[in-house]
């Protein structure tokens, strides 16, 4: 990920307190990618314009192109496919899924 400026990542650790309720207020910060992914999928309209503002859309391409299995939605993977101009109808890439090997 690119550098933040500290107003960038202001906003990240407001965002992550709302949005990464599993981590402390002092470990969600060192997971910018997860807290972007997290507001992206379920955020509110007021909290993904301000992402958007702030950040900008090559950070969020950046994030939905190396997303991990699980951090998005079916629907939110197609939106935001379609919204960043990462596809074209019917062309949006296989969401990311986990492989889990067997221990023989």
């Amino acid at each position: 990920m690119t550098v933040m400026t500290e107003g960038q990542r202001s906003t990240l650790r407001k965002l992550a307190t709302k949005y990464i309720w599993w981590k402390s207020p002092d470990e969600a910060p060192g997971m910018p990618e997860r807290i972007i992914a997290q507001v992206m999928d379920i955020g509110d309209y007021t909290d993904v314009r301000q992402l958007e503002r702030e950040l900008g859309a090559s950070v969020m391409k950046d994030v939905v192109r190396h997303a991990q299995a699980g951090q998005f939605t079916e629907r939110s993977w197609h939106f935001w496919h379609y919204r960043l101009g990462l596809a074209s109808i019917e062309q949006v890439p296989a969401m990311p899924v986990r492989n889990y090997r067997s221990h023989e």
